[in-house]
């Protein structure tokens, strides 16, 4: 027998046995893993692996950005927002996000069945907390997995749920007593910073390249306090940059004048020509008052600033309506055919959980990044947004300050709006005092290790991964990243569905949206678990209609659910569905309080 047959052999025998917990709820079949080592020292399959976590649980996370990517891509509405209108277009970017935020809970529930006993899997950080540029207020959260959804062993989830309920309703109850608790304890939480799908907007309306799903697991928890989205500023350099600066006592952080920054890149990479730097910012007119000065101090210095559709050295058109994460991966210097030096940096603002991932990503790649808290209004330019950030919400001097970065009077509604932003930002726990803020800010102990994780449904311009590819009808290819200071592999998964495709969608499909479809939930076979199933998709649907008790209740507020979240008729549904479930296993269910539409709570 072929040796390298055999070979092959084992080490799909190897991945399917490893994941075999994800692959069954997902009724997959693994049929080939290619693993390719594009950063680091390879070595033969399975005999090391690259981050704090054990090889079995590496594959574990692995899978879980193969199955959340390729169920997507399949079962998320790919490309059916193309020709619809605003609201439209929304609810399938909605139904994208539910469908991924979905199997990646799923995925994390079942690959913590091998956790340690003490050990934990937690959200910290994720998107789709706030509608984001092009959207508005009234649209509402997406489904998403945010701050607090713990993965654990029962009795370690079940501790450590109640930890976090007191976070969330306890002012006296801080982040570091919270920390302290868990050390004293013995439990140990890996922490997570989730995009379950970004680049949203492109998948819903069927663009060729850019969705993925991304997810950082950290040896520690990050230190966030209460669910959070905001903006951040963020400056992406090669360490030889900042080091060049550092010779000349330059201090590189967001607030440095870019033609510093410059001066600093000449010094790096002797010779290298203005237009030969490219610079990857989010662009558009929305956010021309934020970040049109930025655009305008690199051009003045003669850089390029990137544009849609400008060849990347992958050979693939960049895009720059969305996206800060995945151009990380592209932030290096190179040359030409003629030999000419050409550098690839970011520079501009992002959500906060990207913000947050590019930034730990960072030291893996040589890279530094330095980033600056911004408000999550578009008015002010961004040398003003971190200064306001900084104000004391509480001063009696906030009105008169605020009036004077706008430049203009500003009425009470106005100071109320960005009191607000101020005080969940440090409620949450962001520096917003600091001038730059790196990676180990968001690290208690600092000495840290990750893994990231990063799942492509579409081609990656920037890396040059591919996405998800149709092999037969029921075969599909899909490709993973999976990164950390020891190194990084780009893995092809080759998964087939056991069941037809129709029947597949329900596996990918949480309950409650199947039950609001038409499927009869009081005549399918009822399982214990349905309960903790219910309970999440509650949190990943609908999360601003939840509250949180200290003695372990949710209560869900229909008067909180918006109808660009959830439709009327599906409201409807809902209290119909949750109603019946309260009433027939009432005790199945003790942890859940309905609070009907026009009930005062």
């Amino acid at each position: 027998m072929d040796p390298m047959t055999q070979e092959k052999k084992n080490r799909v025998a190897q991945w399917a046995f490893d994941t075999k917990a994800i692959l069954g709820r997902f009724h997959l079949w693994l049929e080939d893993v290619e693993v390719n080592w594009t950063r680091g020292q390879s070595s033969t399959e399975f005999t090391s692996h690259l981050s704090f976590l054990s090889g079995a649980m590496e594959r574990c996370f692995a899978m879980t950005g193969a199955v959340t990517a390729v169920g997507t891509r399949l079962f998320g509405r790919f490309g059916e927002g193309a020709d619809l209108d605003k609201g439209g277009l929304n609810q399938v970017k909605k139904d994208a996000d539910a469908i991924s935020a979905y199997a990646m809970s799923e995925c994390l529930w079942y690959l913590t069945r091998q956790l340690p006993e003490n050990h934990a899997v937690m959200v910290c950080l994720g998107e789709g907390l706030m509608p984001k540029v092009g959207e508005t207020p009234e649209m509402g959260s997406n489904p998403q997995l945010g701050f607090g959804r713990v993965y654990a062993r029962p009795e370690v989830a079940k501790w450590l749920d109640q930890k976090v309920v007191r976070l969330l309703n306890d002012p006296s109850y801080d982040w570091n007593k919270f920390y302290r608790e868990i050390k004293e304890a013995g439990i140990t939480i890996w922490g997570t910073a989730i995009d379950t799908l970004e680049n949203t907007s492109r998948f819903a309306k069927g663009d060729s390249t850019g969705p993925m799903t991304v997810l950082h697991v950290f040896d520690q928890p990050l230190r966030m306090a209460k669910p959070y989205e905001g903006y951040m500023g963020n400056l992406l350099l090669p360490d030889d940059v900042v080091a060049k600066a550092a010779e000349d006592s330059v201090l590189i952080d967001f607030q440095t004048p870019r033609s510093l920054v410059w001066q600093s890149i000449q010094k790096a990479y002797p010779g290298i020509k203005p237009h030969h730097v490219h610079v990857w910012t989010l662009r558009g007119k929305s956010r021309l008052a934020r970040i049109g000065g930025l655009w305008q101090e690199w051009e003045s210095l003669g850089v390029h600033i990137i544009d849609d559709g400008w060849k990347l050295p992958t050979g693939m058109e960049a895009f720059t309506e969305s996206g800060t994460y995945a151009p990380t991966y592209s932030i290096r210097a190179w040359k030409d055919d003629h030999g000419e030096p050409h550098l690839f940096i970011c520079d501009g603002y992002a959500a906060s959980a990207e913000a947050v991932q590019a930034a730990s990503l960072a030291p893996l790649l040589n890279l530094r990044a330095f980033l600056s808290v911004f408000t999550s209004s578009f008015i002010l330019s961004y040398d003003k947004e971190r200064t306001l950030m900084s104000l004391d919400p509480e001063a009696p001097d906030f009105r008169s300050r605020l009036e004077a970065l706008m430049a203009r009077g500003v009425d009470e509604k106005t100071v109320a709006k960005y009191q607000t932003m101020i005080r969940k930002a440090t409620e949450a726990g962001i520096p917003v005092h600091k001038k730059s803020i790196e990676a180990n800010d968001f690290l208690p102990d600092k000495a840290w290790d990750m893994l990231a994780v990063t799942g492509y449904m579409g081609p990656d311009p920037y890396s040059g991964a591919p996405g998800v590819e149709e092999l037969t009808d029921d075969t599909y290819r899909v490709s993973v990243r999976i990164s950390s200071t020891r190194g990084e592999e780009l893995i092809s998964f080759t998964l087939k569905l056991m069941k037809p495709r129709e029947q597949s969608r329900f596996a990918f499909n949480p309950l409650l949206i199947r039950f609001m479809s038409g499927e009869g939930y009081q005549t399918r076979s009822l399982k214990i678990s349905d309960s903790g199933r219910i309970r999440n998709e509650l949190q990943t649907l609908c999360s601003e209609a939840l509250e949180f008790r200290r003695d372990g209740i949710i209560c869900i507020h229909f008067d909180r659910i918006l109808p660009e979240v959830i439709s009327l008729d599906n409201q409807k549904k809902l209290l119909e569905i949750l109603t019946w479930y309260k009433k027939n296993h009432p005790i199945w269910f003790s942890w859940l309080e309905i609070i009907p539409p026009g009930t005062r709570s």
